[in-house]
This record gives structure tokens, C-alpha cells and sequence, in this order.
């Protein structure tokens, strides 16, 4: 008997008893990203954290964009003097202390009663660049007024032109200084995972839902579409003329995100765009198999240094962020892993994993011998 309680009491105070507890109850608790995941997933209803999981059909891009990391190498260098290590980054004349920053997810509400003001608070406090989803819960006037200025705005660009319009006029009237079109969910999608998971959520859906779990009820549930009657957003029908037209249309910074290739770089570049952001949507726009960070050095490539990369897909560590500043991004954005801190803790969450990919990345930096982002260069990858 005695035997048997000593051989208890050891597997309590076990490594894998401890990776199989609860997890976190507390952010300061967390040492990597992953952390949050399983915290969120205990608190965020199991429909509202199906938007946050899935990928599309097999969820093979989303899959792939953790994997193709595993792919790159780094090679450091050893007796840099790195006791002072620069991590900030030029944006369009705006300098940040990091090239991480928060991508545009929607419905945030959905994850956290406070929703984008609390993802803004965090950016605040830790000076980071946010974008703003079209389809967020909060208004952008709100969501500006927490973070203490205007965020950079997603747009889904709304199917008749008068729509458009109406909400390019709005964010210029906000101050927003760069409008980010997204491209990569005009045809659709698939999302398998989300809808196998809603089923097991039995709550009455309507009860704060209209269609896809994870969009709130209502114009409250969608605020940017106040005043703008024509339904529909994301037309299947848009082309390039779309980007032209908003060049005419607006004097703001016009980033187009939701890019894969070479040659859509080089259209990308020749239609006028300020800036790509490398993105798959998470892995939540088509079953490519490729992976952002994957798809990177052709865009990079295609650019040939006329406008800024960004990325987003997949990125749940410093040296991650560092591989792709090193394939030629600028600035990279993080999606899942501060959705996971909000669902989870509320601002307290979000800040928390900023404060760990910021410190990981200055960890890489130094690691590697580089003293300033400008010094990541693709020598540092194999």
C-alpha cells in the first residue's frame, strides 16, 4: 500500500502530469504562445472556438503553414556584440518597436465580451500596429479611441460601388492611414472543420447569431456595414479594376492582402499598390498545401524591393517571425495566437502573447548575431 501511495504521489508531481492538467489560469503563467490555446479553448463556447480552429477541407494549408517552418534552417553567428538588439521597423513613414502585429480577425465579440477593445488596449500598451477587420463587433471610432489611434482597416470591399465608398469615406473621417483589401475569399470557401464542431455546441444558434457561428446577431454584430444598404461583400466578379479604382478613390496607403505568387507580386506592383501581405487566410481561404512563410520568397522575388512584404499564416515563435523577416518580409502578423490570449484572458491575454513573441524574437536576434532588423538577411536561413 505504502508502495502504491509513493507511486502516486511521483506521478502527481510529474512532468506529464503537469503537461496533462488544466493548464494556465493566469496569463503571466504562459511561456509560449501555445499556451493560451487550450486555456481559450476551455472558456470560448465550442462553436465560437470553431471559427477560431478551422482551416478548409482537411485543413491541409492550415497544417501547412505551421510544417513549412520546419523547413528552414538558421544558421547564427557567434561573438556579435549583441548587448543592445534594435527590433523596431519602419512602416510608411510610422516606426515600431516590432515588425509583429495583430492581423484582422472579425467578430472578436464573440471570443471575449470586451471583443476589439480589448485587442486594443493590448496593442496599446504594448505599442503594436493593429489591423481592423471590415466584419469587426466594435465599431472602428471605438476600437481607435482604445488604442490611441487610428488602426490600419481590412477591407472587405462591399459589392456594389456606392458601398465601397460610403466605408472608404469612413476611414478616411477615422484617420486610418493605410486600408488593407483583402482578396483571398471572393471565390468562397470550405470550412469543414468549423461546421463539424458547431454541431456539438447545443445552444440555440439564433439566439445571437445570424448565419456562420462566430458573427454576432444584427447591424451591432457588424457595425462597418452601418448606412450601407446593398448587400454583399467580397464579390466573386472583382478584378484588378477594383484596386485601380480604389487608387482613384482614395489618398490612403492601399496594401492588397491575401497573396500567394510571383506574377499576382508583379500585377500587385504594376496596378499601384503601397504594400503585399503574404496570406492564405490562415489557412482558411483555399487547400493550396503551401504554406505562407512557403510562399514568401517568390512574392518577395515578384516585388524585386518596390513595396513592402508583409506576412501572416502559421507564426507561433520569435524564431519564426525571424525566418521570415530573413526571406524578406517586413513585418509579420499574428492571428490565432492573440485570438487564443482574448478568448482566454481579455486584454490581459493578448498583451501577454505579444510580450512573449517580442521577447523570443529579441532571444533569435541575439542568438544569431544580428543587432537590428536590417541585419536579418536571408544569409541567416538555409
Amino acid at each position: 500500500m505504502n508502495s502504491r501511495r509513493e507511486f502516486l504521489s511521483f506521478l502527481a508531481a510529474s512532468p506529464l502530469a503537469l503537461a496533462q492538467s488544466d493548464g494556465i489560469t493566469d496569463p503571466k503563467d504562459a511561456l509560449s504562445v501555445m499556451d493560451f490555446e487550450e486555456a481559450a479553448r476551455r472558456r470560448v463556447p465550442i462553436a465560437h472556438f470553431a471559427y477560431i480552429a478551422t482551416g478548409v477541407d482537411d485543413d491541409a494549408t492550415l497544417k501547412a503553414n505551421r510544417e513549412g517552418f520546419k523547413k528552414i534552417q538558421l544558421r547564427p553567428r557567434r561573438l556579435v556584440d549583441v548587448s543592445k538588439v534594435d527590433s523596431s521597423v519602419d512602416l510608411f513613414g510610422t516606426r515600431w518597436p516590432s515588425p509583429i502585429y495583430i492581423c484582422p480577425c472579425g467578430s472578436q465579440r464573440a471570443f471575449h465580451a470586451d471583443g476589439e477593445l480589448a485587442t486594443a488596449r493590448a496593442a496599446r500598451a504594448q505599442n503594436a500596429l493593429q489591423m481592423l477587420s471590415t466584419v469587426s463587433s466594435t465599431p472602428l471610432e471605438a476600437v481607435a479611441e482604445a488604442l490611441g489611434r487610428p488602426p490600419w482597416y481590412q477591407l472587405y470591399a462591399p459589392n456594389q460601388w456606392d458601398g465601397v465608398q460610403k466605408l472608404v469615406r469612413r476611414v478616411e473621417a477615422a484617420g486610418c492611414p493605410v486600408l488593407v483589401l483583402t482578396v483571398d475569399q471572393n471565390a468562397g470557401r470550405n470550412t469543414e472543420t468549423q461546421k463539424r464542431l458547431t454541431k456539438a455546441d447545443a445552444r440555440p444558434c439564433g439566439d445571437c447569431h445570424q448565419g456562420a457561428p462566430g458573427t454576432l446577431a444584427g447591424k451591432q454584430g457588424r457595425p462597418m456595414f452601418a448606412g450601407i444598404d446593398t448587400p454583399g461583400y467580397n464579390s466573386p466578379s472583382a478584378t484588378w479594376e477594383l484596386v485601380d479604382r480604389l487608387k482613384n478613390l482614395t489618398r490612403l496607403k492601399l496594401i492588397i492582402k491575401g497573396l500567394e505568387t510571383r506574377e499576382d507580386a508583379e500585377l500587385a506592383c504594376e496596378h499601384g499598390a503601397d504594400g503585399i501581405v503574404v496570406s492564405n487566410h490562415g489557412g482558411r481561404a483555399v487547400e493550396t498545401g503551401r504554406g505562407t512563410i512557403e510562399c514568401l520568397p517568390e512574392v518577395v522575388g515578384g516585388v524585386r524591393g518596390r513595396i513592402p512584404v508583409l506576412v501572416d499564416g502559421g507564426f507561433r515563435r520569435g524564431t519564426d517571425v525571424f525566418k521570415a523577416l530573413a526571406l524578406g518580409a517586413r513585418a509579420v502578423g499574428i492571428g490565432r495566437p492573440y485570438l487564443w490570449g482574448l478568448g482566454a484572458f481579455g486584454h490581459p491575454g493578448v498583451e501577454r502573447v505579444l510580450e512573449i513573441l517580442n521577447a523570443e524574437l529579441t532571444l533569435a536576434m541575439r542568438q544569431c548575431g544580428t543587432r537590428s532588423v536590417g541585419e536579418i538577411t536571408r544569409s541567416f536561413v538555409v
